[in-house]
């Protein structure tokens, strides 16, 4: 299936578009972002940040800010009721520093006010006496001896270790390389936002754009010392996520404060907080080597990938975990030596983001997969199609790939799209790299042309208890079946709310489907994160509508006299094997509705061993590639990237043209660390926290793309789908950054690849 081929409006059901219900209202500006959050009674959160990577704190004096007329509250570690400690899979970050900072902008304390400017100014008045001491902000000096230690007990955070085949493998061939790559912001546009609202009972309801419902509510649970009964969240609309709404950040602070001023309490985060207030992208420094026979067949590789996870531990392991296991890319080796490691530094914290551990080690193993190519003599293409693995191989945990695997047909799929038109003898200045600028006028710009091919996994792994849970009830209302679907996965942009409807009206056969806001009142459906939704919640949903159908068709067979294998469900009908009307659901179900509640799980997953790293790790693989098409001006050291065409197996695509959509943004993510992405720390110190100075790809950078999808079920998913949204961010950056190098003739060890590193000599 192709873009053209998606393009025809259908009714709506799996495998059909539909069109999104947010989608008119965001594009018209009435979307309610959680920025948007409005309370009569309200009154603003703001917090104070710490301006130093490490110190030790002497003493805070609130004294001053409480005499600013319209502060309500001043609150600081002292104030947090439960424990002072948060975190995703390790609380050990503090909702208010205490004795230490660990990075620059940790939060110190909050103010509370009738209006934000004077909230500002209260805090402002805040006086914190700090020690600075000195700071680990070098990733690779971390395990050292003599290192300064960012938390006592030691500055790592995991070791995962691989190993599998001969133990000193020898191959003809040896290519070697050592590669770095920039910390990348996930730079969505809606900032950090919340409203938390005291409750009669004592408790309080936050809304807030999140990716995780029930993990906030359970570290908030923790930080006030209340039972989840008394903590209830709501999703508010999320303008973008990427990974960095997995961690906690207006939450806590703005429940503590509604709790103290028994106000509604609204936090929104500038964007220069916004920097300073979520994970990044772990910047990574990385050596690979590849060993082969003569003919380009791989025998080993060996690879020591080094990730800097900042002051807390977030979600460092699982990152290390990817980043390890799926380290060498889609590719058969016989021996492997692999050592992953996350630290602890004083640089800001680093965690989820779209291609989790992927994207940085793809940057190295595709760029030394182009080495090898060169020093076999064969194409780029040839050499991945040669090593990719297919259906039935193991991966290097020894799992076994059982399901589509097609690593050579997305390559042959690129590879076969058109090329755009060379650059003609005297080409239109709008065509050339820094065009908009006037900077070129043509002279030493080179083509290139580059590929990669990736895979990441699916859901989350090493056993990890993977689950969503759904609510469906089926009714008749005004003459018609409705649908409601209640479950608490978080929309932050990717089209799950459409995805939940065309579910329940394919297995319900209704038209009428309503989705719930999601919240707290029914049970966790995981994390908006690692392309799980639509398999998790999806196959929850999926559940859930089967076993409503179930119920629903038991009672049209007691009513009817005839077995429930012969009936099923149409609209508001009642109907036989044959498509004949036997009854009408009011008739059935008469005032009553039917609902049921699914709790649903993939396969499971397991650890790996921890001397080996061999085990069923993972519960899926998703595979994309790409080819880049750029131009660079050699002597400026400027970059247009000319085309950007993909291929990608997505199993099932349920809503096609959101499919390709997710493909897009995907592609134009992963360009943007190739090209300019970076969050710049200088010793510590956020350089660049706007996006003024954060560089992102705009409509003028993005280049056009072609997208090839392909649905190769997976027997083991619901519909057979395959995770869509992260493999695109994995397989474009390498693509972009092997264009550069065919254009320009040098190495690139580094990404963003700046005009520096084009230019020097």
């Amino acid at each position: 299936m192709t873009t053209a081929q998606t393009a025809a409006r259908t009714t709506g059901r799996i495998g059909e578009n539909a069109q999104r219900p947010d989608g008119t209202l965001k594009v018209t500006g009435e979307f309610a972002y959680a920025s948007d959050l409005w309370h009569d009674d309200m009154v603003w959160g703001v917090t104070l940040r710490s301006p130093h990577p490490h110190a030790r704190i002497r003493r805070i004096d609130v004294t001053e800010a409480l005499t600013v007329p319209g502060v309500s509250a001043v609150l600081t570690a002292d104030d947090v009721p439960g424990e002072n400690a948060f975190g995703l899979e390790h609380a050990d970050q503090p909702v208010l520093a205490a004795e230490f900072v660990r990075y620059e902008g940790e939060p110190v304390a909050l103010v509370a006010a009738d209006h934000p400017e004077t909230a500002r100014r209260a805090a402002a008045r805040i006086r914190v006496d700090y020690e600075v001491l000195p700071a680990l902000t070098d990733a690779r000096r971390a395990l050292d001896d003599d290192a300064p230690l960012v938390h006592p007990g030691g500055n790592l955070v995991r070791h995962l270790r691989l190993r599998r085949g001969a133990e000193r493998p020898t191959a003809p061939v040896v290519v070697s390389l050592d590669f770095e790559v920039g910390m990348q912001d996930q730079a969505f546009l809606g900032p950090e936002s919340g409203l938390a609202v005291p409750a009669e009972d004592g408790g309080v309801d936050l809304y807030v754009a999140t990716q995780w419902l029930h993990v906030d509510q359970r570290q908030i649970c923790l930080a006030l010392g209340m039972p989840p009964e008394k903590v209830r969240l709501t999703l508010a609309g999320v303008g973008g996520a990427f990974g960095g709404r997995e961690d906690l950040s207006v939450h806590v602070h703005a429940c503590l404060l509604a709790l103290r001023t028994g106000r509604p309490v609204k936090m929104s985060y500038g964007r220069e907080e916004s920097f300073h207030g979520h994970v990044h992208r772990h910047p990574a420094t990385m050596t690979y080597e590849f060993g082969a026979e003569c003919d380009g067949t791989l025998v080993y590789a060996r690879a020591h990938v080094l990730l800097d996870g900042g002051a807390y531990a977030s979600s460092t392991a699982a990152v290390v975990g990817n980043a390890g296991t799926l380290g060498l890319g889609p590719y058969r080796f016989p021996s492997v030596a692999v050592d992953a490691y996350g630290v602890f530094t004083h640089n800001p914290p680093c965690g989820a983001m779209r291609g989790f551990g992927c994207v940085q080690a793809a940057f190295a193993h595709e760029a030394l997969m182009d080495e090898l190519a060169a020093a076999v003599g064969v194409d780029p293409v040839e050499i991945r199609r040669r090593n990719g693995v297919q259906e039935g191989d193991r991966n290097i945990t020894g799992q076994v790939i059982d399901s589509a695997a097609p690593v050579a047909e997305l390559l042959q799929r690129v590879a076969d799209l058109p090329l755009p038109p060379a650059l003609p003898e005297q080409p239109d200045l709008r065509d050339l790299p820094g065009a908009v600028g006037n900077t070129t006028h043509g002279e030493g710009v080179r083509r290139g042309v580059g590929y990669s091919v990736t895979y990441k996994n699916v859901g989350f792994s090493e056993g990890f208890d993977d689950y969503s849970t759904a609510r469906v009830r089926l009714q008749v209302t005004g003459g018609e079946a409705v649908a409601t679907v209640h479950t608490a996965a978080a929309e932050v942009g990717q089209g799950l709310v459409t995805v939940q409807q065309q579910i329940a009206r394919t297995e319900l056969g209704v038209e009428q489907v309503v989705v719930v806001p999601a919240d707290t009142a029914v049970g966790s459906a995981g994390s908006t994160s690692a392309s799980r939704q639509t398999y998790v919640t999806g196959g929850a949903v999926k559940a859930a509508c089967e076993a409503v159908r179930t119920a629903v068709l038991q009672r049209a067979a007691i009513a009817l006299g005839r077995p429930v294998a012969g009936l099923a469900l149409d609209g508001d009908k009642v109907v036989g094997a044959g498509g004949e009307v036997l009854a009408g659901l009011a008739d059935v179900l008469g005032d009553d509705a039917v609902e049921e509640t699914v709790e649903w799980r993939h396969r499971p997953t397991h650890a790996v061993d921890p001397e080996t790293g061999q085990g069923d790790a993972h519960v899926q693989f998703a595979f994309s590639a790409h080819r880049a098409v750029v131009d660079v001006d050699t002597e400026l050291g400027l970059v247009k990237v000319v085309a950007l065409d993909t291929a990608q197996d997505v199993g099932k695509a349920i809503n096609p043209d959101a499919v390709v959509g997710q493909i897009h943004g995907g592609s134009a993510q992963g360009m943007g660390l190739a090209l300019m992405e970076e969050v710049v720390v200088t010793d510590g110190h956020v350089r660049n926290p706007s996006f003024t100075d954060y560089l992102l790809p705009t409509v003028l950078d993005v280049p056009p793309m072609r997208v090839e999808v392909l649905e190769y079920a997976d027997p083991h998913a619901p519909y057979g789908v395959r995770g869509v949204g992260e493999p695109p961010t994995i397989s474009s950056g390498p693509a972009v950054a092997a264009a550069v190098r065919a254009a320009c003739g040098k190495p690139l060890r580094r990404v963003p690849i700046r005009p520096e590193h084009i230019t020097c000599t």
